[in-house]
């Protein structure tokens, strides 16, 4: 017997959804498409296991309810058979049997993969209850596939927006920046070439908050790439420092290293956490005061670093410091990521960052993974 039922009155905006009965008894298969009829549910019915695996290849069922006792193959054969298949394996199975209580039967009805043990005769209530729920289980499925599909969707159009920062804006960016030098350095003084400097600062500022809307993008699509490699943390510290210092030569900085720093980190994403907070302390601090960084290696385990500038952060923004956007509002040199990457790239070392009040100033202290975890070789990569 190969009966499909269709309801015609489903509501327009649901998908009607599928019952699966099977039974060897042809009257039973019609009390229980009589019973399960309802508006939005299509009821499959099949006389035996074969002809149910048929049906399963072509329709998606909510629901499965399976006679045990059929011959040739039983419901406990057919339900094994489902479970090992991709496309049947997570339907919910409902055994249903005119035998008499018996707790190993039904322990071998749940591990061939059953939700429910129904005993014959059925009391409608108690099954009809058993089915809505199961089929509102398989709706809120299909929603949360179809919410998966379209966060996909919007993942790769987030990926493209990344690419087009990338080139399309930082490339020409990259030329006003390089005229603006020549010019700068080709002019000397004067009131023409305080206008190509401040021209200058800008184009570097609205660089700097490309590569901060790069990494934000990065880090919320869950895109970004740890690249460990076997480095020295006090070099990276210096090649920072370095550059900090040309850009501010009017400021003074200082660099202690307590312990062997060497480690198996990413020398780019930890150069860009020394950076940021540098920069932080710089447009926060007193310019008169010098920023101190200080680097700890002797655990053998972890590497630390801090970030010490003269101030004080106030008690209320502790709590919220690391969030995106934060200064987005009242800064004047960025959009209130730089902390935000700072956390979130000593996170990918598996380490964490705070930020204390002292006596005389303010520590930004970053604790993180000597070595990566998940990473072998000296060329790894760890998807954050």
């Amino acid at each position: 017997m190969n009966t499909f039922h269709s309801e015609n009155n489903a509501p327009a905006d649901v998908a009607p959804v599928n019952i699966l009965i099977v039974d060897d008894i042809a009257q039973n298969l019609i009390a229980m498409e009589a019973l399960l009829r309802a508006e939005g549910r299509h009821v499959l019915l099949a006389s035996s296991g074969a002809e149910a695996l048929e049906m399963l290849l072509t329709h998606d069922v909510a629901l499965a309810l399976l006679d045990v006792q059929m011959p040739e193959m039983d419901g406990f054969a057919l339900a094994e058979l489902m479970r090992g298949s991709q496309k049947t394996r997570d339907v919910p199975i409902i055994f249903l049997t005119a035998s008499p209580n018996d707790p190993l039967r039904s322990f071998k009805g749940y591990e061939s993969g059953a939700v429910d043990f129904l005993h014959k005769p059925i009391d409608p209530y108690v099954i009809e209850g058993k089915v809505k729920v199961f089929i509102e289980l398989y709706r809120q499925r299909q929603l949360l596939s179809e919410k998966n599909q379209q966060l996909e969707k919007s993942l790769k159009l987030n990926e493209t927006m990344i690419a087009i920062l990338s080139h399309d804006l930082r490339t020409p960016l990259s030329v006003i920046v390089l005229c603006a030098d020549v010019l700068k350095s080709a002019l000397g003084e004067g009131e023409f070439a305080r206008n190509i400097a401040h021209m200058h600062t800008s184009a570097h500022r609205m660089s700097r908050m490309i590569g901060q809307l790069l990494e934000f993008s990065r880090i919320r699509s869950e895109v970004l790439q740890i690249e460990a490699c076997e480095a020295d943390l006090s070099e990276v510290a210096d090649a920072v420092l370095d550059e900090v210092r040309m850009a501010h030569p009017d400021r003074e900085f200082s660099l202690s290293v307590a312990g062997g720093v060497k480690g198996h980190f990413d020398r780019d994403r930890l150069a860009q956490v020394f950076s940021n907070l540098i920069g932080n302390a710089l447009e926060h601090g007193d310019p008169t005061r010098p920023i101190e960084v200080m680097l700890d290696g002797t655990d053998q385990g972890q590497l630390a670093l801090k970030v010490k500038n003269a101030g004080t952060v106030p008690e209320d923004l502790l709590p919220n410091l690391f969030d995106p956007f934060r200064s987005g509002k009242n800064s004047k040199s960025g959009l209130g990521l730089g902390l935000y990457i700072v956390d979130q790239f000593v996170r990918a070392h598996r380490g964490r960052v705070e930020v204390t009040n002292v006596d005389d100033g303010v520590v930004f202290q970053a604790q993180f993974a000597r070595h990566v975890p998940g990473v072998a070789d000296s060329e790894g990569t760890l998807a954050f």
